[in-house]
């Protein structure tokens, strides 16, 4: 993509409501921009990180038998009554029709629309295990919208959820969901700051699981076991701060963002739609259900919360809006290399604009792709190579970049 051709720019300044580092850096490199309290429409370099998270993630689901669906966004009272949420979700978004004067909700999340879906389609035990994922538009009404897109009222989220003959299968998937989750934290490049969780289980289970990402940016305060690489979230955290894992005392309390989920609900769903199936012996046994939750704005915000300086973003590789950034300073030679990295189908934005090197060069930082590229009158045939958030620069030759 030539720079060029954005039709958005980069600010020198971010606009002061913006108080977080992810708000502040996304907006000022183009990536988002502010509707509202809580709102964000996604731009050109923003969609194509939002795109690479989607795909890191659909993939992973994919991997572990997840079928993908799309399920409504706008859901009946009637659902949320048959669970009983309708008056005990706070910040459940409610609306009346002004022409048939029904109540409908603005899906927060989508138990109450796949419990009795799936209903229809199952009544053996040979139907089981089912797993369903969708990656959708989800909104809460949040009372305080803040941290960039760490809490915002609408969102991308990812939502799997599982279907089980016994609570045996169930703990199995959760198994393999765990693992399918750090798969993403690894590729998403976050892994090493985030801990598996333990958190309150609510009606459903003793405990459910979060991964909380270490950042003083969070909301969350966990209390991190390094010895397990585990943390206890401070909500269920007992009067001597113990490790749940191996009874360690020497835990430290740490902020954090929370960016993914895990719950057993076990019967909790299936038993308000009736959701339940004839096992071998022809008796009826309830349905367990797990679900899983990743949000993707808030995983785009944690990476930028994590990996950034006073310059601006420094994206992991996976999750770059592009792999090269091309800035060209007066050298004919530039437009030969993009025209070659295009045909090879090489990501790179290619900086052509009319503007002064040294805005060229803080603006790269600001955006924060992985490799800049540099090609001058004083590089010549060879080409300025500079990883960001590295201060080493070093001349390559066009084969060099086909390797890194």
């Amino acid at each position: 993509m030539k720079q060029s051709e954005l039709f958005t720019r980069v600010f020198r300044e971010a606009p002061k409501e913006e108080e977080s580092t992810n708000g502040r850096l996304l907006t000022r490199a183009g990536f988002i921009d502010k509707t509202m309290a809580g709102v964000y429409n996604f731009l050109p370099l923003g969609l194509r990180v939002l795109k690479k998270i989607e795909a890191i993630i659909r993939q992973e689901m994919r991997a572990i038998g997840g079928e993908e669906v799309l399920l409504s966004a706008l859901q009946p009272k009637a659902n949320w009554e048959t669970t009983g949420r309708w008056q005990t979700v706070d910040n459940l978004f409610k609306f009346t029709s002004f022409y048939s004067k029904t109540d409908y909700a603005l899906g927060p999340t989508h138990e109450e629309i796949l419990t009795p879906l799936v209903k229809k389609y199952v009544s053996s035990y040979k139907d089981f295990p089912i797993s369903v994922f969708q990656i959708q538009t989800k909104f809460r009404d949040e009372e305080r919208p803040k941290s960039g897109l760490l809490r915002s009222r609408e969102f991308l989220m990812k939502d799997l959820y599982s279907f089980h003959k016994d609570e045996a299968d169930l703990d199995r998937y959760y198994d393999r969901v765990t693992e399918a989750y750090w798969k993403i934290w690894r590729r998403a490049g976050i892994a090493e700051h985030t801990y598996f969780t333990f958190a309150s289980g609510g009606t459903f289970s003793k405990y459910s699981h979060e991964f909380q990402t270490l950042t003083e940016a969070g909301e969350d305060i966990v209390y991190v076991c390094e010895k397990c690489r585990l943390a206890v979230n401070k909500e269920i955290i007992d009067k001597n701060r113990t490790c749940l894992e191996c009874g360690s005392k020497n835990l430290e309390p740490k902020k954090a963002v929370e960016v993914g989920n895990i719950f057993k609900l076990k019967n909790r769903f299936s038993s308000s739609f009736g959701l339940r199936y004839k096992n071998k012996d022809g008796k009826e046994e309830n349905v367990m259900m797990g679900c899983y939750g990743i949000g993707l704005y808030r995983l785009m915000g944690t990476a930028v919360e994590i990996f950034h300086d006073d310059q601006g973003i420094i994206w992991p590789e996976q999750l770059a809006p592009f792999r090269f950034h091309l800035i060209e300073l007066k050298s004919g030679l530039a437009k030969k290399i993009y025209e070659k990295l295009n045909k090879e189908e090489v990501e790179v934005l290619y900086d052509d604009r009319e503007a002064s090197p040294g805005e060229k060069l803080v603006e790269a930082d600001l955006v924060g792709i992985p490799y800049r590229l540099v090609v001058s009158e004083k590089t010549g045939e060879k080409i300025e190579l500079k990883e960001r958030g590295r201060d080493r620069i070093k001349l390559i030759d066009y084969e060099t970049i086909r390797k890194l």
